[in-house]
């Protein structure tokens, strides 16, 4: 599992997947969450605009992400 460290209180699910380089623009991100590819907590999300907060678990394309705050 992978952690990703963020300074703020949120970041959407479609900045996340830019953010850790997962694809390569926001309008990419759309299309897999739309499609289904992404879970979030364990449960598949269609929302790009969907709040990951510390410690939500995102997976995409094999690879299991964690969310933690920067302290």
């Amino acid at each position: 599992m992978r952690e990703v460290f963020i300074d703020t209180e949120y970041i959407t699910l479609g900045k996340f997947l830019k953010y850790v380089n997962a694809v390569d623009s926001g309008a990419i991100a759309k299309i897999v969450i739309l499609d289904g590819l992404v879970l979030v907590n364990d449960e598949v999300d269609t929302r790009r605009g969907k709040k990951l907060r510390h410690g939500d678990k995102v997976s995409f394309d094999g690879i299991d992400y964690i969310i933690k705050n920067e302290d």
